[in-house]
C-alpha cells in the first residue's frame, strides 16, 4: 500500500535513491505494484568521483524535483488470481515521464512477479 508520505526506493539510474509519495494518480486508494504516483525525490544517489568529469554519468533529477513515477515493487502482499501470494521486502518505484516511457535506462533488483517471492497457500 502506497500512499500519502510513503518512502520508496528508486531502482533506476535516474539519480534518485529515496523518493517520497505525494499523489496517486487517478485512484481514490493507495497505490500497488503497477499504479502511476507523483513523487519528490529525497535523497540523491552519487555516482562516484568520475560524475564530476563528464563520463556519460549524470543525475537527471535533483533533490526537490517532483516527478510521476510507476510502483514495481510494495511490502503489501497481493494475491493472484489463482490464489498464490507475492510479498516484497521494500517498496520500490520506477520514474517516468508525462508520457511514460522512463527516465533511467537501467533497473536495479526484482521486478514485480519474480518467482523467488510466490508462497502458496
Amino acid at each position: 500500500m502506497i500512499q500519502l508520505k510513503t518512502m520508496l526506493n528508486c531502482i533506476d539510474n535516474s539519480g534518485a535513491a529515496v523518493v517520497e509519495c505525494v499523489n496517486v494518480l487517478k485512484k481514490k486508494r493507495p497505490a500497488t505494484v503497477g499504479d502511476r504516483i507523483v513523487v519528490v525525490v529525497q535523497k540523491q544517489r552519487n555516482f562516484g568521483p568520475e560524475s564530476s568529469n563528464n563520463s556519460g554519468i549524470a543525475n537527471k533529477v535533483r533533490r526537490g524535483d517532483i516527478r510521476h513515477a510507476v510502483v514495481v515493487r510494495a511490502k503489501k502482499e497481493m494475491q493472484r488470481p489463482d490464489g498464490s501470494i507475492v510479498k516484497f521486502d521494500d517498496n520500490a518505484c520506477v520514474l517516468v515521464n508525462k508520457s511514460g516511457d522512463p527516465i533511467g535506462t537501467r533497473m536495479n533488483g526484482e521486478y514485480p512477479y519474480p518467482d523467488a517471492c510466490i508462497a502458496r497457500f
